[in-house]
């Protein structure tokens, strides 16, 4: 298993990607710069939105981001404010697409 970057670092390389592919980005909720899970949230622009969280696969060892909550907005707004709510040092990171594209399945993103 590989170490793992910190959360800020991870976040600020991500915002970067972001920026570079002129996808407008922001973080609505600043968590733990060392370990703080994140999610990011897909604005698709037509009040709906998805959203991703990292998720373990204990058997293989191997992280993936996986669809965490999908459908109208302030619903998926909702149940993100309820998560942080949970958990103070999660980081949200807010996107808007219209194709629902978030580079998470680039390289150096991915993992």
């Amino acid at each position: 298993m590989s170490p793992r970057l910190a959360s800020g670092v991870w976040v600020s390389a991500y915002l970067t990607r972001l920026r570079l592919a002129d996808m407008p980005a922001y973080v609505t909720a600043k968590g733990d710069a060392t370990a703080g899970a994140v999610v990011v949230k897909v604005a698709l622009l037509d009040g709906t939105a998805r959203a991703y969280e990292r998720r373990s696969d204990l058997m293989t060892d191997t992280r993936a981001w996986m669809l965490f909550i999908e459908g109208p907005e302030v619903e998926v707004d909702a149940q993100l404010a309820r998560a942080r709510a949970r958990d103070p040092d999660l980081w949200l990171i807010e996107l808007e697409d219209r194709h629902g594209r978030t580079l998470l399945d680039q390289d150096g993103l991915s993992e």
